[in-house]
């Protein structure tokens, strides 16, 4: 399956189909110099398969995990490109989930004011979400993603074969974005999560959920509008993840996203959450978390953006202030307690 991201002169195929990663030599162009940028928590085999295709590769393994999503991080990326005398004319390829993908394409970005860039996403949450759509980057001084650059690939290779490898938890981390974007803006996905829960072949998930990122960002590629719904979930999410918890970014985002609906929606999300095995409370620091909401990139001086889902498949996009996020924190840790 072929999915096409039409933007103009920046249109991509997303190319969808088991074992499509053995083919990347056919589907991408390779015969140049190719930085390929993994991680410690991806199997070796991945990157190894895909440099086995280039005509020059060069591989970097960082360390797994948020921590590497920092300039340092970045400027290793950078250095590695320029000791091995890379032109305007090579590539960037990420070999695993989002951390990888966004600093890839963040150093893509920025080498030579921009080479080609492609990306190969190995998690579920990768592959439904920050794959496609452009959004590259590193977080700073604490806050999270707040350096990047709307820079979109040249093509993305998704092969489903590559999460035989995750643990089930991963899995799960991943769907918390594919429900996220069921309950914005497809309700018959959303009912068919609700009646079959973890029986829904995970195909078809990612399936559904790309079908929505597509069409928004098409509509939407620098998220001035439409593209702030995918953000349901993410102000207290992020808030959440930038403690340091043992928590993964889905989950921050499925405890974020409950706060954010109507008495309506509430117990059906979490019914839909708690199916999947993912959390709905937890205990932390609201202060801390708060402090965090303040410096995001979305707020301002009179508040927040925040995404609320008051009847299922629609969302509202309103501006609240930003103390007001205190309360929605508290909702979180006292289901909790």
């Amino acid at each position: 399956m072929i999915l096409p991201i039409a933007l103009e002169e920046r249109s991509y195929d997303v190319v969808i189909e088991p074992g499509c990663l053995a083919r990347a030599g056919e589907l991408l162009h390779l015969h140049r110099r190719a930085l390929i940028v993994t991680d410690s928590g991806v199997p070796q085999a991945y990157a190894e398969a895909v440099a086995a295709q280039c005509d020059n590769p060069t591989v970097v393994t960082i360390p797994m995990g948020e921590r590497s999503k920092n300039l340092d991080t970045w400027t290793l990326l950078l250095q590695t490109m320029l000791d091995h005398r890379f032109t305007r004319s090579d590539c960037v390829i990420a070999v695993g989930g989002g951390v990888v993908g966004d600093l890839a394409g963040f150093a893509a970005s920025a080498y030579m004011r921009g080479v080609d860039f492609y990306n190969i996403p190995t998690t579920v949450l990768s592959q439904v979400d920050s794959s496609i759509g452009g959004k590259t980057g590193v977080d700073f001084s604490g806050v999270k993603n707040i350096v990047g650059a709307f820079y979109q690939p040249k093509r993305v290779l998704i092969d489903p074969q590559t999460l035989a490898t995750l643990a089930p938890r991963q899995i799960r981390n991943g769907l918390a974005e594919a429900i996220k974007m069921a309950a914005c803006f497809d309700k018959d996905l959303f009912s068919r999560l609700e009646l079959s829960g973890p029986a829904v072949p995970t195909a078809v998930v990612i399936e559904g959920a790309l079908a929505v990122k597509k069409q928004v960002v098409e509509q939407d590629e620098r998220e001035r509008g439409l593209r702030k719904a995918l953000n349901f979930g993410h102000t207290l999410g992020h808030g959440i993840e930038s403690l340091g918890l043992d928590l993964y970014h889905g989950e921050c985002v499925s405890l974020g996203m409950l706060p954010m609906c109507s008495d309506a929606v509430r117990p059906r999300l979490r019914a839909v959450l708690q199916a999947f095995g993912l959390p709905v409370t937890c205990s932390f620091d609201v202060n801390a978390a708060y402090e965090a909401i303040v410096h995001d990139k979305k707020s301002d001086a009179s508040g927040v953006d925040v995404v609320m889902v008051e009847q299922l498949g629609s969302f509202q996009i309103r501006h609240v202030p930003t103390r007001s996020l205190l309360e929605k924190l508290e909702q979180i840790r006292e289901d909790a307690i």
